[in-house]
């Protein structure tokens, strides 16, 4: 060790270079970050180089990491939109519930027989019951089959395993075998209920509020703090009432998942999320027992195999029995086989709570990491069987119209953006818009048009709004440089979409082509156009007056294209040489 190195800058360091490490690999291999964080934790701790080998440093760095749990449950709160909700009950109620109860029943049933009591196998086999949301969604995603049926039914899936983690998480406080009370006093009972009716309140009411003031100050970065804020308060709330602080989190975020701001919190929390789960993982990782895992390695892998297959089955024939074709049937079966993320929490929860062993729980974390690399395998083959079939054309069938993702993004909702959007709407396109104003923001919400709150100058703000699958992105910006660097990253990102800007001069216009604007228009040029055109037609000039204007536009035009290409003063030169020229003629 260098002589006077901070002992906590040795460990971060440690840690988030194994993290580069780990994940980038992991993700090159196709294996998906989740495994590339345990594996950086398996590298780093005492079952590996041993760069982090006191015990008591790795389970204050899992208390620290627990916050990515709380932070994942906010902004799994805010992506179950109550109405949304309401409008896919039937699917995510129907298949969510058949799948856990299932998967759950059956899983638990062996574990039951293999000799773990009856509490730690229900909670055993509910945990490994639910699969992993960072890999599904992940693979629908990438592969633009969310508006698929299966995809549509993968995702219901998921959102029923979200939900259900708080009820699995008290059940599994619920059946410790140590530390509860003989019987519960009537203030046991009073305390939590008011708790979360406060909560409730505040959330519902209190913060809207606040963000809205927050907003008109144009403090960004009080956001973001104010952000964090909402959900250490709402977490430390419930655990001072003796609940859990993923259910403050996850209420706080439902209860905001109708305002304006929902967008704008998700993208300004994703970061320290993505950082405290990862963190999350590098310390399940590291607290896994390896020695003992490769001791056992046939069960290990052969438990993981019999999981994924017992999960797919009962998949496949959820799948049927909601209709679903052989061919989406296979395909969900793939996504949603293996074990998932919170499978590491519920069982870590349930080890400390004397439900299952810590020999079992770190057999079945092993277990779970390796059904998670199974998956990418698994989808490759549902692929391949899917192309034997015939059956390709039939898992891209027409999405449902409510399950569309709304048409065109409409990022700007000034001048400009409300006369774009007024014309689009009157085609029928879904919009989603997106502006920094609250005023503008409740305004366009008054029409029933789908609306965030953000920058829309930013990639991310952008990307979770549905860049990916848009039709178009128009920007509509008052920011020239914000304007340009959207573009700009925006055709890095997604090099096939279809962006349109609005521009301010002749000098921006030329920018915005050059970042690789698919169509760029001037805000004053056709106001400018139409003015003059009816000036001259009001005093008389009425001849040629349409061929008139299109030559005006083709020279425009091609003035445009020679200042992108040898530059601004060189190609206006060359235009006034060439017509000159021309009239001299």
């Amino acid at each position: 060790m260098a002589v006077g190195a901070d002992p906590f800058l040795l460990d971060a360091a440690v840690y988030l270079g194994a993290a580069v490490v780990g994940v980038a690999a992991f993700k090159r291999l196709g294996l998906g970050s989740v495994l590339g964080y345990l594996f950086a934790g398996a590298l780093i701790g005492p079952a590996g180089l041993g760069l982090i080998a006191d015990q008591e440093d790795g389970e204050q760095v899992m208390h620290v990491a627990e916050f990515g749990v709380v932070l994942l449950l906010f902004v799994i709160g805010l992506e179950l939109q109550p109405s949304r909700l309401w409008r896919m009950r039937s699917e995510i109620l129907g298949l969510g519930f058949a799948q856990l109860l299932s998967a759950g029943a059956a899983l638990a049933a062996a574990l039951w027989l293999a000799g773990f009591s009856l509490a730690g196998a229900a909670v055993t086999g509910l945990a490994l019951a639910l699969s992993s949301t960072a890999f599904g969604v992940q693979i629908l995603r990438e592969r633009r089959e969310f508006a698929t049926p299966y995809g549509r039914k993968a995702f219901s899936i998921l959102l029923f395993q979200d939900m259900a983690v708080v009820p699995l998480l008290a059940l599994t406080a619920l059946l410790a075998p140590l530390g509860r009370p003989e019987s519960a006093g009537l203030l046991d009972v009073v305390v939590p209920v008011a708790a979360l009716a406060a909560l409730i309140v505040v959330a519902r009411y209190g913060l809207p509020w606040l963000f809205r003031a927050i907003a008109m100050a144009g403090a960004d970065e009080v956001f973001t703090a104010a952000a964090l804020f909402v959900v250490a308060a709402s977490a430390l709330a419930m655990q001072a009432a003796g609940l859990s602080m993923a259910l403050g989190a996850f209420l706080a975020g439902l209860l905001l998942a109708e305002t304006e701001f929902r967008h704008q919190l998700e993208t300004d929390i994703e970061p320290f999320r993505s950082l405290f789960l990862g963190l999350f993982f590098i310390a399940v990782g590291m607290s896994v027992d390896w020695a003992l895992a490769v001791d056992n390695i046939a069960i290990v892998a052969g438990g993981a195999v019999g999981l994924y297959a017992l999960k797919a089955a009962l998949l496949f024939v959820v799948g049927r029995r909601s209709g679903s074709s052989e061919t989406d049937a296979v395909r969900l079966a793939a996504t949603l086989g293996q074990s998932g993320e919170f499978a590491f929490v519920l069982l870590a929860l349930a080890s400390a709570n004397w439900l299952i062993t810590p020999r079992d729980a770190a057999l079945l974390t092993a277990l779970v990491g390796v059904s998670m690399a199974l998956t990418p395998a698994a989808v490759k083959a549902a692929d391949w069987w899917a192309r034997r079939q015939g059956a390709r054309a039939e898992a891209r069938g027409l999405e449902p119209p409510e399950a569309r993702p709304a048409n065109v993004i409409v990022a700007g909702f000034g001048r400009t953006g409300q006369i774009v959007a007024r014309v689009l709407q009157m085609r029928g396109y879904d919009l989603t818009l997106i502006d920094n104003s609250p005023r503008r923001i409740q305004m366009a919400a008054q029409f029933g048009n789908k609306v965030f709150f953000g920058d829309g100058s930013r990639l991310d703000v952008l990307t979770m709004a549905g860049a990916a699958e848009a039709r178009a992105i128009f920007l509509c910006i008052n920011d020239r440089e914000g304007a340009r660097m959207a573009v700009k990253r925006l055709r890095e990102r997604f090099p096939g979409q279809l962006i349109l800007a609005m521009t301010y001069d002749r000098f921006s216009d030329i920018e915005m082509r050059e970042a690789g604007a698919d169509v760029s228009i001037r805000e004053v040029f056709e106001s400018s156009v139409m003015l003059a055109r009816e000036g001259l037609a009001r005093m008389g000039d009425n001849a040629d007056l349409d061929e008139l204007i299109a030559e005006f536009r083709r020279r425009d035009e091609e003035l445009l294209r020679l200042q992108i290409e040898i530059g601004v003063h060189e190609g206006l030169a060359k235009m006034r040489e060439k017509y000159a020229i021309e009239r001299a003629g």
